[in-house]
């Protein structure tokens, strides 16, 4: 029909295995250095932090990962998601574009995250793990895998970016709900938060600094490991389901996508909508131009360093290759708390190196401003990290208009703003500032990038 609002798949047509662009690549990304030796690491050097299973999708080059079976059956509770044609903000903007958004916040925790936190806690869970440390910044990686934790029986400790951790109580109280702990980092519980307490006592926290807690609390205990909610390759790689789903679904919309829109903070989302259509313009198939929408006030993409670092503030993690602000760098306290990490995943900066993706930064504001559109036309409120992905979309969309020509546009709506009220009282309230980084500690933190051959 001309009119489909929605596009729905069966149960029956959750992909049966995630896609690895790592097996489409034109040329491999760099490899993952010890800290220490400066030589690329093996499994070994891993296995403090993840189970043998999670480390080996990490270096996988295989294009297909089967998705155990009691992973997908727990995917069942909500996926596939709804794939919409937002033809009331299409009608709204009085654009000839086509937008389309894929809806990961129909999830138990409202994101995209327990695509990768199911399946992250059900490996940890095969190795006999009993508990797993992690950081969160908004708290949607938090709330996932608390939920994921809670399924497999496994005890969850998250280290919550103070800012954060103040801002959102709610985010933080369903983490409590699922069975989780939450602390506010930096915290006096690790030696990496109390050295950067005893600087700053009032230091907002960084995910920088929260994963330092959580994989210093990993690797000081047997029976602990750690999981991260994006950046890492086997995270990028679980995400995959979204962009699979969505080919299908708009197979069903006899459509296909001339641009795709994601928010990138770590990276995770945006791969997970944007890889498997990349994967199939790599092995020959139609060119899509794929848009990167970060904040401007954390800019890793368009404003930071292609180049080996830190992927924490304590320097114990080991040195990957990636568009990095600098693993000191402390980002201004704006609401889309997932974005505000210093790097962007490995495999992202990669395809962005190879010119096969495109970059731009946004404000705050006017991305709430979306966020009230897409409301009040579609009825969906989204998280301020999605927004940016909407904003995104909509300024092609209204490329589209002036030039004239319609576009297929599709976008990932990662999450709901149903736990970030506050965010949009403060933008009715005119309280919402546009911050930008500090160039100086910018300048600063990029000063202190390790010396690693590139």
């Amino acid at each position: 029909m001309s009119d489909t609002v929605k596009y729905l798949l069966d149960e029956s047509r959750i992909p049966k295995a995630w896609y690895n662009i790592q097996a489409d690549l034109p040329k491999p990304p760099a490899p993952v250095l010890h800290p220490g030796t400066g030589q690329p690491i093996g499994p070994d050097d891993l296995a403090p932090l993840f189970p043998m299973a999670l480390i080996q999708q990490e270096v996988s080059t295989e294009r297909e990962i089967e998705i155990p079976e009691p992973v997908r059956d727990i995917y069942r509770q909500w996926r596939p998601s709804p794939l919409f044609r937002a033809r009331r903000l299409e009608k709204a903007l009085d654009t000839p574009a086509r937008i389309y958004y894929k809806y990961e916040g129909v999830s138990p925790a409202g994101s995209h995250k327990p695509n990768t936190a199911v399946a992250q806690a059900f490996y940890n869970r095969e190795a006999g793990i009993k508990r797993i440390s992690t950081e969160t910044g908004a708290g949607q990686w938090g709330s996932s895998l608390a939920f994921a934790g809670a399924l497999f029986d496994i005890e969850v400790k998250v280290f919550m970016v103070r800012v954060s951790y103040n801002q959102k109580p709610y985010r933080r109280a369903l983490m409590e709900s699922y069975g989780a702990t939450c602390i506010p980092s930096p915290s006096p519980e690790t030696q990496s938060g109390r050295a950067i307490l005893e600087k700053r006592p009032d230091h907002p926290g960084s995910l920088g600094i929260a994963i330092s807690e959580a994989v210093e609390v990993a690797a000081q205990s047997d029976d602990t490991k750690y999981a991260l909610g994006s950046v890492l390759n086997h995270v990028l790689l679980h995400q995959s389901v979204v962009g699979l789903e969505a080919m299908a679904q708009l197979e069903l919309a006899d459509d296909y996508p001339d641009v795709i829109v994601g928010c990138t903070g770590g990276g995770s989302n945006f791969a997970g909508i944007a890889f498997p259509f990349l994967g199939e313009q790599l092995r020959g198939g139609r060119k899509v131009r794929i848009v990167a929408v970060e904040p401007a006030a954390c800019p890793s993409l368009t404003r930071g360093r292609f180049a080996y670092d830190f992927g924490d503030t304590a320097h114990l993690t080991p040195l990957v290759k990636m568009h990095t602000l600098g693993s000191t760098f402390t980002p201004p306290g704006f609401h889309a708390g997932g974005l505000r990490y210093h790097g962007m995943a490995p495999l992202v900066s990669h395809v962005m190196d190879l010119g096969l993706i495109e970059a731009v930064g946004l404000h705050q504001k006017p991305c709430f401003a979306a966020g009230v559109q897409l409301a009040r036309t579609e009825g969906i409120l989204p998280a301020p990290e999605a927004n940016h992905a909407l904003k995104g979309a909509i300024d092609e969309a209204l490329k589209c208009k002036e030039e004239g020509v319609s576009r297929a546009i599709l976008f990932n709506l990662c999450g709901h703003g149903h736990f970030d009220m506050q965010a949009y009282m403060d933008y009715f309230a005119d309280k919402l500032v546009d911050q930008d980084y500090d160039p100086d500690e910018l300048a600063m933190a990029l000063a202190g990038l390790p010396s690693v051959a590139a």
